[in-house]
């Protein structure tokens, strides 16, 4: 698939889940870890297929991946967790979009700098920048829906 085609994919799908999640809905654990759990893997998958790649290449993958699930993580803290209808359910917040404003900065300031010392520019999966972010937002989100004591909401049934 063409790399711009990708990333306008993996943006729609991003936008998606913002806006159910900022209208608020139910909280499982497929929807939670399903996305970010592909789209780290394409990212991964990304890599492996690039050529050219150094180990320098691969310490800021590392370090940019650590710094997304940290950044993840901090936006996961401001979601509103809570129980609704007997199971959980998640909000975004106004804090949720200032902190995911603020890691985006964060973010492209890191890759500029990367880049600017030596990081191939293919070395910079856009799915893997997206997928560590949300799996932070996920791991913070899951710990705390796990602690309310609520459960889970069920899968949704899918429609033939």
């Amino acid at each position: 698939m063409n790399g711009w085609a990708l990333a306008a994919l993996i943006t729609i799908v991003a936008i998606i889940v913002v806006i159910r999640r900022l209208r608020g809905e139910p909280l499982n654990a497929r929807d939670l870890f399903g996305a970010p759990l592909v789209l780290t893997g394409l990212g991964i998958w990304a890599l492996c297929e690039a050529d050219g790649l150094t180990g320098t290449d691969l310490v800021w993958v590392v370090a940019g991946s650590v710094l997304g699930i940290a950044l993840g993580a901090l936006r996961g803290a401001t979601i509103q967790v809570f129980g609704k209808e007997g199971v959980l359910w998640q909000r975004y917040t106004g804090r949720t979009f200032l902190i995911a404003l603020g890691s985006f900065v964060v973010m492209a300031g890191y890759g500029f700098l990367a880049v600017r010392l030596g990081m191939h520019a293919n070395a910079r999966p856009v799915q893997l920048s997206i997928g560590v972010g949300f799996l932070g937002e996920a791991l913070i989100v899951g710990f705390r829906g796990l602690a309310s004591g609520i459960p889970f909401a069920p899968e949704r049934e899918r429609r033939r």
